[in-house]
């Protein structure tokens, strides 16, 4: 057994791209090895702004030999699908077996020098790695059928133990020289293997390992800061963005002017990390310190100070360009900022920026209005709303896209708005990611409501929902963080009545505003919409009368709108709580039911399903459902128990419509009940009631308490009880009385949708 060693050395790759390629060197390169039957033992893999390494642990020097079968065509196939096989395997038919009429084969293959497969193994690794984006060079580049690598490939180091594979591709041949650190190294560097790899190039300042790069950046980075009494804000992102851009790291501290101070910290933590991948620092007192951390890929002979001084001056001249950008922006108040909206579209069939903003402020108004969110302002979560995107056209959001809301709360704030009107402008898209905050402020909550539930509305709308993988407007993101809003303030929403509401806005102003063809729509759609056809005396409108079936075609598909809107919402909540830890068949049991919209009350009573279910009574009470709901299923599939329809035949039994109760607890039945299906009549009597009482004051945990007590009747009437009797009147009444229990557990939930 030994080692084989690969480095791929090119001009820098870019640092985000250079840990997933290391990944894609070590996948592609067992995947070519276990074609011909190799797998080492480990794979090392290492990666620097300028090579590609791995090292393959204990291959053998031969390959074994293998045997592979495949599986032919028929014998009675036609000829021309037995040829194809045959030129497939590359034997001939009398190589073939014959195994019940169909063909198959069996190819052999000896095995072979390992340094044979390597060097075909690796120009096939090279010439298939995904790079997401790379490049030709040089004459060969006239041709698209010439290498393409994330840069120009420069050198190839393939050893086998101590011995070169022979290998080359375009012009290049593998060898055993490579470089060193571009500045603390000269000249070529001779490799002799796999053992000393790492140590050779770690003496011409080359660490090629990713993760001690990281480690050095981290340590020392956290050593720099602690010596002025500071400390670095943690960020792995950018250590590993660093690490990417080095192969010898140093850490050096700098500073910069503490006036710049003024400006808010999120501006300077981005112009430090984004834009400069500098370290942010803190100082004692938790606040952003006038200070920064830089990697160098040098040790300089000054211990760094030039460095250092030509990146402070870089440095500055960014902050000095924030500074200005948030001075001017304030020189504007935001309500005029936002009349610039209507210069950016949000979509084509959706109107401009302003549009959506017109729209969210009377959305979040009436959710504060309708005590949809509670000890919310209506006024303020108005105002709130019609600023809250103003910062989009600001000169800081234009250079920093990734502040927006963030700026607009600083501006609102400067100009002396209420500070809960600044904190909703500042967090109104929030939650964004699954680790965000959720806001809790009601105007807040009212406002980050109002937006979202107007982005789903009105693509739902334009029939542009999510379609498989593909989701552009990140409708599902919205939903989510739309749940999360609710589960975190406990709010009811009912999703049908804010549906219509915020609907309602879309066709008025996009279809009937902005199209001026009020006459194109008919007095059915202007009704359900809250619009009175006779009352509308605008006479441009009225004058239109233009023949435009792509307006009837909007309106329709809006109209229609709401059932998938409601499904999509479903769907959300069901990844949202499997996510939690919440059992699929449990969300989908409740969720059958249908017409639940109010999802506090239907994670509600999820929550307490899922609880009932893991006791005793719960596993019983499901198991003697289920038993009861075969029988049923066989024996009644239609039969239904209707209080409204109670009645007793002829011969004193319950009709399949009439509830099993009526009759069965007097005398009016035509035979005496026995003594456990007699207490399975009074244990529901009295179970139904309560069970319906709870389930309507959302006691749902008094619901499942009461269904609990039907558990042992309902064991004791199947282990004494016959319900196919050959009395005609004992079995209709037995069928309608497991009837009965099953739809005593449907008014809490599906039972028949739960696994187990």
């Amino acid at each position: 057994m030994t080692d084989f060693l690969l480095e791929l050395r090119c001009e820098e790759i870019p640092a985000r791209m250079q840990l997933k390629a290391s990944d894609d060197l070590a996948r592609l390169f067992t995947e070519e090895l276990a074609k011909a039957g190799l797998k080492p033992a480990s794979i090392d893999s290492f990666v620097t702004p300028r090579r590609l390494a791995l090292i393959a642990r204990d291959l053998p020097l031969e390959t074994a030999a293998v045997s592979e079968e495949f599986k032919g065509p028929r014998t009675s196939a036609p000829a021309q699908a037995l040829e194809g096989f045959l030129r497939k395997t590359g034997l001939a038919q009398d190589q073939l077996e014959d195994r019940d009429g169909v063909w198959f084969a069996v190819v052999n293959k000896p095995g072979r020098a390992t340094t044979d497969v390597l060097a075909e193994a690796v120009p096939a690794v090279i010439r298939a790695f995904p790079w997401p984006k790379s490049m030709r060079w040089g004459a060969a580049s006239a041709t698209t059928e010439s290498l393409r690598w994330v840069r120009p490939l420069q050198g190839i180091i393939a050893l086998l133990g101590g011995e070169m594979v022979p290998l080359s591709i375009e012009g290049i041949e593998a060898g055993r020289e490579t470089v060193g650190h571009r500045f603390h190294s000269t000249g070529a560097i001779r490799i002799d293997g796999a053992d000393d790899y790492a140590d050779k190039l770690r003496a011409a300042h080359v660490i090629v390992s990713h993760q001690e790069r990281q480690a050095i950046i981290e340590a020392k980075a956290g050593e720099a800061a602690a010596a002025k009494g500071y400390s670095v804000i943690e960020d792995k992102g950018l250590v590993a963005e660093n690490a990417g851009l080095t192969e010898w790291p140093v850490p050096l501290l700098g500073d910069f002017d503490p006036e710049f101070l003024e400006v808010p910290p999120e501006v300077i933590q981005l112009t430090l990390r984004i834009n400069q991948k500098y370290f942010v620092l803190r100082d004692a007192a938790g606040k952003l310190a006038p200070a920064f951390i830089c990697t160098a890929n040098i040790e300089a002979k000054d211990g760094g100070v030039a460095i250092v001084a030509g990146n402070r001056k870089v440095l500055a001249a960014r902050l000095s360009d924030a500074r200005f950008f948030w001075q001017q922006d304030r020189k504007t108040p935001l309500a005029d900022q936002a009349k610039k909206l209507g210069r950016i579209t949000f979509h084509e069939k959706l109107g401009t920026v302003a549009d959506k903003v017109e729209r969210v402020a009377k959305l979040a108004e009436w959710l504060a209005s309708e005590g949809i969110v509670p000890n919310c302002d209506p006024a303020l979560a108005r105002q709130a709303a019609e600023l809250c995107k103003a910062d989009l056209v600001t000169e800081m959001v234009g250079e920093f896209p990734e502040l927006q809301g963030v700026m607009g709360g600083y501006y609102a704030r400067a100009e002396g708005l209420p500070d809960v009107v600044a904190d909703a402008i500042r967090d109104h898209y929030k939650p964004v990611g699954q680790g965000d905050d959720v806001p809790t402020a009601p105007v807040t909550v009212a406002v980050s409501l109002a937006d979202k539930l107007d982005t789903l509305v009105g693509f739902f709308g334009i029939e542009q929902g999510p379609t498989g993988s593909k989701d552009p407007f990140a409708l599902r993101r919205a939903a989510l963080s739309i749940l999360r809003l609710l589960e975190q303030s406990n709010l009811r929403l009912n999703l049908k009545k804010v549906h219509a509401e915020a609907l309602s806005d879309h066709v008025y102003r996009h279809v009937f505003l902005n199209t001026k063809a009020l006459a194109d729509v008919d007095a059915q759609t202007l009704a359900k919409f809250g619009f009175d056809p006779g009352k509308v005396t605008d006479v441009e409108w009225q004058a239109a009368n233009l023949a435009r079936p792509e307006i009837k075609s909007f309106v329709g598909a809006f109209a229609a709108s709401d059932v998938p809107f409601l499904d999509f919402f479903a769907d959300r909540l069901k990844v949202q709580q499997k996510e939690a830890g919440v059992r699929h068949d449990l969300i989908d049991a409740v969720f059958a039911l249908g017409g639940e919209d109010d999802l506090v009350r239907l994670l509600a009573r999820v929550k307490a399903l899922q609880s009932f279910v893991a006791t005793d009574d719960g596993a019983n009470l499901l198991a003697g459902y289920k038993r009861a709901a075969n029988i049923l299923k066989k024996e009644a599939p239609d039969l239904t128990v209707t209080p409204a329809k109670a009645g007793v035949s002829g011969d004193g039994a319950p009709t399949p419509e009439m509830p099993a109760s009526a009759g069965m607890t007097n005398l009016g039945l035509s035979y005496q009940p026995e003594k456990a299906e007699a207490d399975l009549i009074a244990a529901l009597d009295a179970a139904e009631p309560q069970a319906a009482q709870a389930v309507a004051a959302e006691e749902f945990e008094g619901a499942m308490a009461a269904l609990a007590t039907l558990r042992a009747p309902i064991d004791a009437f199947f282990e004494t009880v016959t319900v196919n009797d050959a009395d005609p009147a004992k079995r209709t009444t037995r069928l309608a009385l497991l009837a009965r229990v099953r739809d005593a557990v449907h008014n809490v939930a599906d039972f028949s949708k739960i696994t187990g």
